[in-house]
């Protein structure tokens, strides 16, 4: 049996935008339903907002996201998580930083540290917080 674990973030009308993004930092597929789509739009203002979308890479990059209804309560709180990218390769770990930290604000600059090769943390212009890591031998 085989397990996978996607993180799925939830915006409210960004998803779209950030799943663009996203696919520009680490490649792959970008799908996107709308509510629209789904033949659901409560709220004709919300027909072109995701219901559902992802960005899959061939790398086993993937990330899903939609964007919460607005008659659904939502609020993305304070770091309620992190999402987690451990490559092996550096200087692909390094491309991906680069281009996600546009426009983020850096919490740890991606560099060496004591438990990893590379190591960094930022929050992207989306309020996501992202943790890069490649570990190198241990």
């Amino acid at each position: 049996m085989t397990v996978n674990v996607t993180p799925h973030l939830n915006f409210r009308g960004d998803a779209r935008t950030a799943l663009e993004f996203y696919q520009s930092v680490f490649g792959g597929d970008l799908v996107v339903t709308t509510y629209a789509d789904m033949g659901n739009a409560a709220d004709p203002a919300e027909a072109d907002l995701v219901v559902w979308g992802q960005v899959a890479a061939a790398n086993g990059f993937r990330v899903m996201a939609y964007d919460v209804p607005a008659s659904r309560p939502w609020s993305q709180g304070d770091d309620p998580f992190f999402v987690s990218v451990r490559g092996d390769d550096v200087e692909e770990m390094d491309a991906a930083w680069k281009r996600l930290a546009e426009g983020a604000f850096i919490v740890q600059p991606f560099g060496s540290a004591p438990w990893a090769e590379r190591y960094g943390m930022l929050k992207d212009r989306f309020g996501v917080t992202w943790v890069l890591d490649v570990l190198g031998e241990q």
